[in-house]
């Protein structure tokens, strides 16, 4: 009997489950889940009688320096491991147990200390990673658009040669339909498909290549020599796969995926997905750990954000007639002077060259990406914030997307916005907006609060939260100065926060291949995977990016494919994943099945595993699939894949 999973709110369809799962194991599946389930409040630890919170471990050298006095040396190492990157790879325990755990720390929070040339090179087979936004749109077009795209250029040409000759004519009703096509240079926003499922995914498609299916098949769309769109962003995907894996500067990873998730783009919407290698090379990735007012201001300014929150479409309502009069004017000057009669006006042209106001970028800025929802604002700040980012643009969106500020479509006007006058004329109105609110406390709050959901727990201890912010609006929202105060609190390493945090589909995909010290080739299945459990990387349609609570991930369908997923990675039934599960565990536990089984908690676990899982593992040690026997040797030999993935879909690893 196969695992058959039932569709998850996060998932798209019904996928197939592992065919080598034995039967039995249905059983073990529903005890993890009820587990997990019943079980969200308590951190996995507090099952275990040895980690009593009363019970102060001595004071350890490797911890040095750090306000640790709930938990041991390799339990606030995990801890560490667990938070700050994605999980421990064989030897790491003991490496950072050396190094000083403090040490590793400091070395996170400054990434460019840490040579990081052998993920580097991984990725050199990956070119659109280097290519600039035009580079994409001409070497990965979209079907059909190559073969019409010479005989577009040619009509371009012959359309232009064609207005020049028949400037001298031109009416004032031409002119301001020249205006208006202007100022619509640029895909209109594109239509969603709405399917149904989770509000959070859905909009990504059937179609959609990254969101699941049979992990160990390829589409043409995203294979190696394929030339679609679609490849643009399967290399991304595999690149964050390939770096959370195997990147030494692991907390910059984790801080580039929060600040996508708070910052969030959709890849499946239009031309956003050539506009996303560049900004996550070149807006999120630099501005990671940086100034919080750097980051929110190279957000607002790149084609990605612009397009997706459409505001690269808004203008003053007025620019258009603005534009018509100036050019009639100016015309009417001409045909003064030649003795031409003035043309009659066309009222209905007129009202269809009318552009306006859209406040998508204004609400979000306000509500996802500084103040939050409780923030204080109005709905009357809302289109005051709106009318400061007029004319913030995209300038050839189909050809080379660099932003552009067009202040003919900017509004002149002074707004107020939370109380203050904004007038400093052009782009220095939305840029002072910004300054407004990342400024503001509500900010600091919101932002402070979003990390320590991060790091700490789905309900971070205020007390926490308000010093994060006090730190946030001292040093000018230095991200890196709130994330020292946040790891040098006591709150951060308490026994409440040990194990408090569900790992999302990602950080479990990634964290399992860590943890089994697993040899990546080809990453691509590693990204379906991701998508199949619940999670497909760029594919989040609406603003607020992917939840960073328990409840966004925990239900039985997803859960079954979680352990589908760690007994295909670590049974070797993965396409380009090589994993040796013996040299972990030792050649002689494939003798003894509660050894093996021992030494898998220990391995993978730190040896903390809850009594239900102990025991209902360990009825599975006498499953014909976990012990077996072969043709030409009657001696029953332990299968480590089996334990190890059976191990690895336990609750206590899908905590972190």
């Amino acid at each position: 009997m196969r695992l058959q999973a039932r569709p998850a709110s996060c998932s798209f369809q019904k996928f197939p489950a592992i065919s080598a799962t034995p039967r039995s194991f249905l059983a073990a599946i529903l005890s993890f889940t009820c587990v997990l389930s019943l079980s969200l409040d308590l951190p996995a630890s507090a099952a275990n009688p040895a980690a009593a919170k009363d019970k102060k471990p001595k004071a350890d050298p490797s911890l040095k320096g750090l306000p640790i006095t709930e938990l041991s040396a390799d339990e606030a190492i995990l801890h560490a491991l667990n938070r700050l990157a994605y999980g421990p790879r064989p030897g790491d325990v003991e490496r950072l147990r050396q190094l000083g755990l403090a040490k590793w720390i400091e070395q996170q929070l400054n990434p460019n200390s840490i040579d990081d040339r052998a993920v580097e090179a991984r990725l050199q087979d990956y070119p659109t990673l280097r290519m600039s936004t035009a580079k994409l749109i001409d070497e990965y077009p979209q079907p059909k658009q190559a073969e019409k795209q010479a005989e577009k250029q040619a009509q371009a040409r012959a359309q232009q040669e064609q207005r020049r000759s028949e400037a001298a004519a031109e009416t004032p009703q031409q002119n301001a339909a020249n205006a208006k096509q202007e100022m619509n240079d640029a895909p209109a926003p594109m239509k969603q498909e709405q399917p149904e499922g989770n509000p959070v995914t859905k909009g990504a498609g059937k179609r959609d290549v990254l969101g699941g299916g049979d992990p160990n098949n390829v589409s043409r769309a995203i294979a190696d020599d394929s030339k679609r769109p679609q490849r643009v962003v399967a290399e991304l995907s595999m690149t964050k796969v390939t770096r959370a894996i195997y990147s030494d500067r692991q907390l910059q990873q984790v801080m580039d995926d929060f600040w996508f998730n708070h910052f969030n783009v959709f890849a499946g919407k239009g031309e956003d997905r050539y506009y996303l290698t560049a900004y996550e090379r070149d807006v999120i990735q630099p501005h990671a750990l940086g100034k919080f007012k750097d980051l929110v201001t190279s957000t607002a300014k790149s084609p990605a954000m612009l397009f997706y929150l459409d505001n690269f479409l808004s203008a003053d309502p007025r620019a258009a007639q603005r534009q018509a009069a100036e050019r009639a004017a100016r015309q009417q000057w001409r045909r003064g002077r030649l003795g031409m009669p003035r043309p009659p006006a066309n009222p209905q042209q007129a009202k269809k060259n009318e552009r306006g106001l859209n406040e998508n970028y204004g609400r979000e800025l306000m509500e996802l990406h500084t103040l939050g929802v409780d923030g204080g604002y109005t709905q009357k700040d809302v289109t005051e914030v709106a009318r400061c980012f007029t004319g913030w643009t995209i300038d050839k969106p189909r050809q080379y997307a660099d932003f552009k500020f067009d202040d003919r479509l900017h509004d002149p006007d002074p707004k107020i916005v939370l109380g203050k006058k904004i007038h400093a004329g052009g782009m220095k109105d939305g840029e002072q907006v910004i300054d407004l609110l990342v400024h503001h406390p509500s900010t600091a709050k919101f932002v402070s609060t979003k990390l320590a959901r991060r790091f700490v727990s789905d309900n971070p201890p205020p007390v926490l939260v308000n010093r994060m912010a006090q730190t946030f609006q001292s040093s000018d929202g230095d991200i890196k100065a709130v994330l020292h105060t946040m790891i040098w609190s006591p709150e951060f390493w308490s026994r409440e926060s040990y194990r408090a945090k569900i790992k999302t589909p990602f950080e479990l995909v990634v964290s399992a291949v860590r943890a089994l010290g697993t040899d990546v080739d080809t990453p691509m299945p590693l990204v379906q995977w991701v998508g199949r459990i619940g999670e497909p990387l760029y594919q989040c349609q609406p603003p607020t990016g992917y939840s960073d609570k328990a409840e966004a991930w925990v239900n039985t369908g997803a859960l079954l494919n979680r352990l589908n997923y760690s007994l295909a990675l670590a049974g070797n039934k993965m396409r380009g994943a090589r994993t040796d599960v013996a040299s972990l565990l030792g050649v002689g536990a494939s003798a003894e099945p509660k050894a093996a089984l021992d030494l898998a908690v220990q391995v993978f676990l730190g040896g903390q595993a809850g009594p239900t899982t102990v025991e209902t593992l360990e009825k599975q040690l006498d499953n014909p699939q976990v012990l077996q026997a072969k043709l030409d040797d009657s001696r029953k030999q332990v299968d480590l894949g089996v334990v190890a993935g059976l191990v690895l879909g336990a609750p206590e690893f899908q905590r972190r």
